[in-house]
C-alpha cells in the first residue's frame, strides 16, 4: 500500500491547473487506492472551471465542465496526504498560511523537473494546450512515483 492515501493538487485559484491535474491523474490511474482532490489557495467562493481549461480537457476526452474551485483548508493536511502545488512560490505560500502543513511539494520538485506549471490565465487557447501537455507529463511521473512507492 502506498504511503499516501490522498493526493491533493493545488493551484492559486483552483479553477484550472489543479482541476486539470486531478482529472488527468484520475484518467490515467483508473480506480486505484489513492483519493484525489483539487484545491485553490485563494478561493473566496466556489467558482466554475476556467472555460479554456474545460475546452482543452474536452479535446483530450476528459470532461471537467461541472468542476468547481474549493479552498485548501487546515484539515486537508495529514501524514497520509500528499499535497502537490503548481509552483515553488505556491509551496512557500502554503507553508506560510497553514500552521500544520505537511507533505507539500511543488509538482516540479516532486517529479524532478526543472520548470513550474505556470498559469495560462488570460492567454490564448494554445497556451492552455501547452500547459496541459506539460501538466500531463508531470502527472504521469507523479503516478509512476506513487506506483514505485507501492512496491
Amino acid at each position: 500500500m502506498s504511503r499516501y492515501q490522498k493526493l491533493i493538487f493545488v493551484s492559486m485559484g483552483g479553477t484550472c491547473r489543479s482541476i486539470l491535474a486531478k482529472a488527468i491523474y484520475d484518467d490515467i490511474s483508473g480506480n486505484d487506492e489513492i483519493k484525489t482532490e483539487s484545491r485553490g489557495l485563494v478561493v473566496l467562493f466556489n467558482e466554475p472551471v476556467n472555460p479554456k481549461a474545460a475546452a482543452i480537457a474536452k479535446s483530450k476526452g476528459i470532461d471537467i465542465s461541472i468542476e468547481k474551485s474549493e479552498p485548501l483548508e487546515e484539515e486537508d493536511f495529514d501524514d497520509a496526504t500528499l499535497v502537490l502545488v503548481m509552483t515553488d512560490l505556491l509551496k512557500k505560500q502554503v507553508y506560510e498560511k497553514f500552521e500544520h502543513a505537511v507533505n507539500v511539494y511543488s509538482i516540479r520538485e516532486f517529479t524532478g523537473e526543472a520548470l513550474d506549471v505556470e498559469s495560462a490565465f488570460g492567454g490564448a487557447l494554445v497556451d492552455y494546450g501547452i500547459g496541459y501537455e506539460y501538466l500531463e507529463k508531470l502527472v504521469a511521473k507523479v503516478r509512476n512515483i506513487l506506483l514505485e512507492d507501492n512496491l
